[in-house]
């Protein structure tokens, strides 16, 4: 038997409103996705303002930094490396857009954020920014 950490609700919450706040400041629209570490979500967010385009394309985000341990435009420049497409993983919710991150703490991955519908860097700043709360 092994125990794991997992990333709680309230936890997902105030990386929620940490991102919320940035957004708001920023002064545009952007969904807000937190999951857990199978890259189930666990919290969403769509400010005002956010296109309803970028809604699932944040959750792929997340879902895909969890699932891979890894930022989600690394996963997407791999597969552009490679030449190995994204659908090859065997789930449609994948993607390799940048603006996903794990979030590690003791060296596994207990949850993901992802953040869309901002220029890529904002995403990316963002996105960063609210996995490293909890991130060890």
């Amino acid at each position: 038997m092994y125990k794991t950490n997992n990333l709680s609700h309230a936890e997902a919450a105030q990386i929620i409103e940490l991102i919320r706040k940035k957004v708001e400041d920023y002064g545009s629209g952007a969904s807000i996705a937190v999951v857990d570490s199978h890259g189930e979500l666990l919290s969403f967010l769509r400010t005002d303002r956010c296109r309803v385009s970028v809604i699932n394309i944040a959750i792929n985000k997340a879902f895909t930094a969890a699932r891979e341990w890894n930022a989600s435009g690394n996963v997407g420049a791999a597969a552009r490396t490679h030449g190995f497409p994204i659908t090859n993983f065997g789930d449609l919710r994948y993607t390799g857009w940048d603006g996903g991150f794990p979030i590690i703490v003791k060296g596994e991955v207990i949850g993901a954020v992802g953040v869309s519908g901002l220029p890529d860097e904002v995403d990316i700043e963002f996105a960063r920014a609210g996995a490293e709360m909890f991130s060890e």
